[in-house]
């Protein structure tokens, strides 16, 4: 999910080469790998046998047969590329279960014996089932992100644009959350965060709302994919006027640079201050006034757990004093904001995203409403985020109250959204990594960002 808070308070084309369940980036405009069949209908021949008629000539009246020909073997006739808006599942596209690679990169220095080494790499040959289903959730993320860079235009509502992604998500995945215990093995990973201008993070439309996307917006957005609690979290921002040009290129540096500094036994302070010298070597021109882009110093990167997109360990954009280090085996989100305003952010607006806490204590509620709705989250959403709208989508009806009792009692986490100065604006990108054994991989790397 879009930030961790510290404590306190790319029209862009995604073309996917497959070769042997490998992603490469592909700048030619040619989309290698699958292609559409039909299915071919090839009616049986059945046997018939026909007799002549018997001849002027007095020959003897013989069967004639035709000749036999062996039934055509009927196509497949799956999908082989993808469907505008997404609905085609990655299982039917890569029917092999062969997913494609995100960027994989050596490690450098006292870590360079890591990519030959055989310990390492029978240590790595051992998570085939982790790689392969956070591989299969990083695919649908560029699948549906790459369909919403080129759909999302002004004057969609927020509503529409969250859910079409959402739908698409589902639909990849082969999971549409309806049914009770669905959403735990698979599907949309938190709630789609499109947070525009000082927003910077953790805002979703809850029912009912009429925001509508403008031309001068700027739009971070943030969702998640999951398969088997394995979350892949990554995001862009969208913007339609050049002008903010800048500040997006600010930030894909200072997160590019985060991913590129990350590695492990690096420390998290080191990171930090790679990201903000990157951050704020920018500047933006608005309006005739010229900003300094400044990371947003209590908005960190964080590692993730299964099932939990908020693990343990913060990974700060700012440089700083924490000396904790990445460790072999762990997952990150490194991502950066970057903001013409303060740098900093509060709590702000109506509350959309909250998420049973993994360490949530046995407390006796009171509420009849409350229990009701904590076995409705327990089963569908676990430990994974959720907003209202997947509330209403389940049927839940007046359930505020329950949901408010449960936050209280400290069994519900709420994530408000996190908001710069008014009149600022904010940006943010953010990608997924593995700390194998023997590579770094940006699991949710695309052509896009």
């Amino acid at each position: 999910m879009a930030a961790q808070v510290a404590e306190g308070v790319e029209k862009l084309h995604y073309k996917t080469a497959v070769t042997n369940g490998k992603l490469s980036n592909s700048k030619s405009g040619k989309t290698a790998g699958p292609t559409i069949e039909k299915d071919g209908a090839d009616p049986e021949d059945s046997e018939d046998d026909h007799e002549g008629d018997a001849g002027a000539n007095g020959a003897n009246d013989a069967a004639k047969k035709k000749k036999k020909r062996k039934p055509k073997k009927k196509k497949g006739g799956a999908a082989k590329i993808q469907s505008s808006p997404p609905r085609v599942p990655m299982t039917q596209l890569f029917a092999n279960g062969q997913y494609p690679e995100g960027e994989i990169v050596e490690y450098r220095n006292e870590n360079s014996y890591r990519t030959t080494n055989e310990e390492k790499r029978h240590l790595d040959r051992m998570n085939s089932e982790f790689l392969s289903e956070y591989r299969q959730g990083a695919e649908v993320h560029r699948q549906v992100r790459q369909w919403a860079q080129k759909n999302i235009k002004p004057g969609q509502s927020l509503t529409e644009i969250a859910e079409g992604i959402e739908d698409s998500v589902r639909a990849l995945t082969g999971h549409p959350g309806l049914e009770e215990g669905d959403n735990i093995l698979g599907g949309v990973g938190f709630p789609t965060g499109l947070s525009i201008n000082h927003c910077a993070a953790h805002y979703t439309p809850n029912a009912g709302n009429k925001w509508i996307l403008k031309q001068e917006d700027v739009m971070k957005v943030d969702f998640g994919v999951h398969i088997n609690g394995r979350i892949v979290d990554s995001a862009f921002t969208l913007a339609f006027d050049p002008v903010y040009d800048n500040l997006l290129a600010a930030v894909k540096d200072a997160t590019n640079t985060g991913i590129r500094e990350a590695g492990i036994d690096v420390r998290m302070s080191d990171i930090g201050a790679a990201i903000q010298e990157a951050m704020e070597s920018y500047e933006v021109e608005i309006g005739g006034t010229t900003f300094p882009v400044k990371a947003i110093r209590n908005l960190n990167g964080h590692s993730i757990d299964q099932y939990s997109i908020h693990g343990g360990k913060s990974v700060p954009i700012v440089k700083g004093g924490d000396q904790t280090k990445m460790e072999e085996g762990e997952t990150f989100a490194i991502e950066t904001f970057g903001s013409t305003g303060k740098g900093y952010v509060r709590d702000d607006m109506e509350t959309s995203h909250y998420a049973k806490k993994v360490d949530a204590p046995n407390v006796a509620l009171r509420l009849s409403s409350a229990k009701s709705l904590l076995n409705t989250i327990t089963k569908n959403f676990g430990t994974l985020p959720f907003c209202r709208r997947y509330l209403d989508r389940l049927g839940q009806e007046k359930y505020l109250l329950g949901l408010n009792n449960l936050v209280s009692s400290g069994i519900v986490e709420a994530y408000p959204p996190l908001c710069d100065i008014k009149g600022s604006y904010t940006a943010q990108y953010e990608h997924t990594i593995l700390l194998r054994p023997n590579v770094k991989e940006v699991i949710s790397r695309g052509d896009d960002y």
